[in-house]
């Protein structure tokens, strides 16, 4: 059965609408907190940190207000990457965390990510029991007016996520001697990976890193790493670096100007850790992953499986699967000897360890030749279209068309109002009149 609030990474929406309201979030505090504090009797607590979004200045009152009403003591963070929230969350030993984002979307979108006290994402089963409690009565989550929470703002978050980045490389790691141009898409990164990389040794130039509450994901970040390559080209600078809004995916740029997706980024990790014996298993990739880095994992003996789109989906199956690598083309890799979720900045640090001892980043991140793919992402009022019989036979009949030579695609996006379209084969013609097909069904 669906869930009715959450999507594939938490709740999002636009802001002041549907689920994205002060009165919602009462709800979801109230609720999650609820849900949390019934887990463990000791201690109460929940940690909070968001992106730069204007609106997580309305949002985050209404989540505090709910969480303390419900009893749990309640620590602000600021802008923070989410897994900087996740790490903490375990650090701290609480009983939950709340990122306050929307990843990669505009502006006018929020939404929240839950954790629970290890850091991970929920699962759907305890998405479902908050979901209940949002449902229910307020009046029995309430608690008496004695046991209220407490709410403190720490104002040393990113210092304690910059200090655990560190210690996961050896003590004399340094980046002395790089360039790097640095993309923080004026979201939650602005203040961690500036100061991370300069306290490492880099030269960084940074943009994206003066967020005013509207210009998150605008023309920057992950989602637009055109603005690297021009940077990466005008500095002559070692390597190119883009985080999204809130920092749990990460693009990047040789020294060439060449675009670096996530499969090529798993790919070079694949490799190493498996030479080095960090590699467990082998790699989890999703059904968007590039039949190209599947062929290339193939060839150095790596087992490779897929997953759902999702990065929540690739850490279940990581966990099932009992292996510590796994991500997606979008940038969103779980470095899972480190991490219980997608991390931009860990991931950067990965890469550049290995970047010292070979200057070129076009020989470490262009591994294999990626097989031709298009995306394609349509705006529609409602995703259930692609279920409608027009639209069905349409996909039926561009999949027919693709035959052995090539893949499709298509799926409604988890956390925008959008069609999805991907289509992979040597036949570029192919793809087209594929895509086209299907288009047309949808408009």
């Amino acid at each position: 059965m669906k869930n009715k609030y959450f999507g594939t990474d938490g709740i999002r929406g636009t802001v002041n609408s549907g689920n994205i309201t002060g009165e919602k979030f009462f709800k979801f505090g109230l609720a999650s907190g609820t849900y949390f504090k019934n887990q463990k009797k000791n201690k109460q607590i929940a940690i909070i940190a968001k992106d730069t979004r204007l609106s997580g200045y309305t949002l985050e009152p209404a989540l505090v207000s709910g969480l303390v009403s419900g009893g749990m003591h309640v620590f602000t963070l600021g802008p923070l990457p989410t897994n900087g929230l996740a790490m903490l969350t375990k650090m701290m030993k609480a009983n939950m965390g709340i990122m306050i984002t929307a990843s990669h979307n505009p502006y006018h979108d929020n939404g929240l990510k839950l954790f629970g006290p290890d850091g991970m994402k929920l699962s759907n089963k305890i998405e479902k029991k908050i979901e209940k409690l949002i449902d229910s009565k307020i009046t029995k989550q309430l608690t008496n007016p004695k046991l209220l929470g407490r709410v403190k703002r720490l104002e040393d978050g990113n210092e304690r996520y910059i200090k655990i980045l560190k210690n996961n490389f050896p003590s004399n790691f340094n980046l002395k001697g790089l360039k790097i141009v640095l993309d923080c898409a004026n979201g939650a990164s602005y203040k961690a990976a500036p100061k991370l990389l300069k306290e490492l040794g880099a030269k960084v130039f940074s943009m994206g890193v003066t967020p005013n509450g509207l210009n998150i994901n605008d023309k920057c970040g992950s989602t637009y790493p055109l603005k690297i390559k021009s940077a990466v080209k005008r500095h002559k600078a070692h390597i190119g670096i883009s985080f999204d809004g809130d920092a749990d995916r990460i693009i990047m740029c040789d020294e060439n100007g060449k675009i670096i997706n996530g499969d090529q980024i798993i790919a070079m990790l694949a490799r190493r850790w498996k030479s080095k014996k960090i590699l467990k298993g082998g790699v989890v990739g999703t059904i968007m992953s590039n039949y190209g880095l599947e062929k290339f994992l193939k060839r150095e003996k790596i087992k490779f499986f897929r997953s759902k789109v999702g990065d929540r989906y690739v850490k279940e199956k990581m966990k099932k699967l009992k292996f510590n690598l796994g991500g997606e083309q979008s940038g969103h890799i779980i470095l899972g000897k480190f991490a219980t979720t997608g991390d931009g900045l860990l991931v950067a640090l990965e890469i550049l360890f290995s970047l010292r001892k070979r200057n070129k980043a076009s020989e470490l991140l262009n591994l294999f030749k990626p097989l031709p793919q298009v995306l394609e992402n349509i705006f529609v009022k409602d995703k259930e279209i692609i279920r409608r019989p027009k639209c069905k036979a349409a996909i039926k009949k561009a999949i027919s068309l693709m035959g052995n030579k090539g893949r499709i695609l298509v799926r409604k996006s988890g956390t925008e109002p959008m069609i999805r379209i991907m289509a992979e084969s040597n036949d570029k013609r192919l793809i087209l009149k594929s895509i086209r097909l299907i288009k047309k069904s949808i408009k």
